[in-house]
This record gives C-alpha cells, structure tokens and sequence, in this order.
C-alpha cells in the first residue's frame, strides 16, 4: 500500500468515531426533548459511547495483531453499523444509551487500526507526514459533521443522523473489503489473554510509552473532553440553535486543518520533533483563555478563541509524538496503538464524567481542560529529559531461539520484547 493510500484509508479509519461524535452533538438537547429526559442522562449517552469506544480498543489493536487488520475492520465496522440502527430505531433513552454504546465499541477499531497499518509499513519521518496527511483528512470530517447534523436536525429530525452513521459504517467496509491490503501475518498463537496482559503490562512500566501517551491523553484527549462541554455551554450559557452551533464548531475543527496545513509546510524544512514545542506553547496559551472564562460571561468568541487555540496546537503535536508512542513497538504495532487510543479517549472521557459530575459546564471545561493542557507539558518535559537510550523501549535480553541462535534486538526500530 502507497504512502497516499494508508493515509487516505488511514483518515478515513480514524474519522468513524469523532464523526459520530461530532455529528450527535448537535442533538443532544433536541434528544432531550424527544425522550423526555434530561440533560445528565442525555450526558450519559455521550460518556457511554466513549467508554465503549476507550475501553474495546484494548481488545481491538491486538485482535488485529493476532488475525489481521482487515478482518477486524470489518468485524468492528459491523458492530458499528448495528449500533447505529439500534439507535435510529430506539424506543426509548434506555434503548438509545445501550446503542451508542455498541456504536462506541465498533467505532474503536478505527483509530488502533489506522496508527498499527502506518507502524506496520511506514517509520521516522516518513510515518510523522502520514500522520499529518491523516490530520489534515481527518479535520474535514469533524469540521463539516457538526454543521450537517445542525443542518438536518429541523429538516429530517435526530433519526436521520443515525441513518447517515450506518451509511458510514458500510461505506468503511466496503474500502476494507475493496481497497485495504492486510499488512500483518495472521497468528493465532498470540491470541490469549496472558500475552495480552503481558503486552499491556510492558507498555504500562515503559517510561517512553508512559511520557509520549500522556503528551497524546492531554493534547488529543481534550477534543473529547470538550464535546461533552460544548453543546451545553455554546447552546445553553451562549444561547446558539443546533444550526448555529454547528457552524460554530468549525472554529475549533477549522483551526485544527489549518495548523495541520501549517505543520506540513514546515516539516519541509524542519523535524516533526521540533514542532512540539511549539503546538504545546499554542496548547498552553488555549488553556490560559479558558480559564478566563471562570471571571467573565460566557460569549461565543470567548469560548471559541481559546478553543481554536488549543485545536491549532494540537496540529503541531499529533504526528511526531503518535510516531514516536508507537515506534519500538513493531511486533505489537496493534497493542501500543490501542493503548495510546485508550490513553486519549480515557482522558476524555474521565474529564468528561468529572465535569458531568461538577454540574456547571462552563466551570468544569475552565478548570478540567487546562489540567489537561498541563500534563501535557509536563509528561513532554520528562520525555525529553530521559537519557537517549530511555528514549528506545528497553532492550530485551539476547534470548536462545530453538536453534540455539541468539536473538538480539535491533537498534532502530527497536521491537518490544514478544510476551
């Protein structure tokens, strides 16, 4: 597979879950009508499609080592596309939350599955700009997905946006099925619970995985977190309709496109590496805008300013530091890149639930979001602080295979060791 098509399949695997995402949102307070419901529960449904989206990419990324990225794509595409019917057809709020659930679930191959076929095929720098090719296609989807479901909501009703979520859903199987080529060899021997928990052990205790991951929760994660504050501060505290505030949303989904175009023009001439610096300097300056938000009423631009800000940052930091979460971990591409997923949606989906749990939207979005910005600075603080040899997973011993032939790991990229 071409550099242009693992991108452009890439983008198209890593969109499916922050477009139903972003095309929901504009429903929420209209679902909160049709049902009867309220605002927490309405919430919930938001939180309950990320649970299942943060917690089945643990399953999903070493599923697709064990058997293949295609057949898994698929697999999960499937469930995807179930849960959007459930959720068209829904009869009650009840009904609707177990659907975006199993919506979240399916949408979670996307994402692990997109990072392990660049890692499976691409390295260095040549894998930061199909990271950034995928931001760029990426940013189109969430940019437009807000302003299609305000558009459809008074015209079709909240049923129609779940008929365009299923159409997404079969149109990704069907590029799996056509246009995808697998690019892992099937082993059914790593598919056991004990060299799963191996995998995520020696992830979880990996001081490179640990820094660059955090620098991913706190950066990317925010985009989550903020969808479940947006809707409600945008169309409850500002007062915008569903239209609007899907149009407005561009503001954050746009800033993100064009600092990705920006990142791609200067890795012309510079390292992906040397970006990061600076998206976090953008990603901190958001930060501080929010947190104005606790002196002064809430307006449109001083809600989104600071938004797009943070958005534009994380342009700068998404494609290096994506490639260097996953870089020594060829052999369990599908692993690192579920856990760095987890790591991102866990993020937000915990400051989501702890902003439900605060009440007020305005404050729990100018207090939890900046946290974020901060760990994010931190965690790349001490990433660059380790010892260029820390930089590397650790080496595993020389080990005799069945021939007696040590096996001694290579020095770039480095393989994590095989549970």
């Amino acid at each position: 597979m071409t550099e242009r098509r693992v991108s452009l399949i890439g983008a198209l695997l890593v969109a499916v879950g922050p477009v139903s995402m972003a095309l929901y949102t504009p429903a929420m307070t209209e679902l909160v009508r049709a049902f009867g419901s309220t605002d927490a529960v309405i919430k919930l449904t938001l939180t309950l499609y990320f649970g299942g989206f943060a917690f089945a990419q643990l399953i999903a990324g070493p599923l697709s080592d064990a058997l293949g990225r295609r057949p898994i794509t698929i697999a999960f595409m499937g469930i995807y596309c179930l849960g959007s019917i459930a959720a068209l057809f829904a009869p009650t709020v009840e009904v609707l939350m177990a659907a975006r659930f199993v919506q979240g679930i399916g949408a979670s191959a996307g994402i692990a599955i997109s990072r392990a076929l660049v890692r499976d095929l691409f390295t260095d720098e040549q894998s930061s700009r199909i990271m950034n090719l995928i931001g760029i296609i990426l940013a189109l989807g969430p940019a437009l997905a807000p302003t299609i479901g305000g558009l459809m909501l008074p015209i079709l009703g909240w049923r129609s946006i779940f008929v365009l979520m299923a159409l997404i859903g079969f149109g990704v199987i069907a590029v799996a099925v056509f246009a995808m080529k697998e690019t892992v060899v099937a082993d059914r021997s790593r598919l056991n619970f004990r060299a799963l928990g191996q995998s995520y052990a020696m992830l979880l205790t990996n001081r490179h995985f640990l820094t660059t991951a955090t620098v991913m929760g706190g950066a990317l994660g925010a985009l989550y977190a903020q969808a479940t504050f947006l809707p409600f501060i945008l169309m409850g505290a500002v007062g915008l309709g569903a239209a609007q505030f899907g149009v407005g949303m561009l503001l954050q989904s746009g800033s993100f496109f064009v600092g990705s175009l920006v990142v791609r023009s200067l890795m012309q001439r510079m390292k992906s590496d040397d970006l990061v610096p600076i998206g976090l300097g953008f990603i901190a300056l958001g930060s501080v805008g929010m947190v104005s938000s606790l002196i002064w009423t809430p307006s449109f631009l001083g809600v989104m300013i600071p938004v797009g800000i943070y958005a534009f940052g994380i342009a700068f930091v998404m494609p290096a530091m994506s490639t260097a979460a996953l870089a020594p971990f060829g052999r369990n591409a599908g692993a690192a890149a579920s856990m760095l997923g987890f790591f991102q949606m866990g993020s937000g989906l915990l400051m989501g639930s702890l902003g439900a749990a605060m009440g007020d939207a305005v404050i729990a979005m100018a207090i939890l979001i900046p946290i974020m910005g901060a760990a994010a600075c931190v965690a790349y603080v001490l990433y660059r602080r380790m010892p260029e040899t820390a930089a590397l997973t650790r080496p595993e011993p020389a080990r005799a295979t069945g021939s007696g032939t040590p096996i001694v790991p290579c020095p770039a990229p480095v393989t994590a060791p095989d549970p």
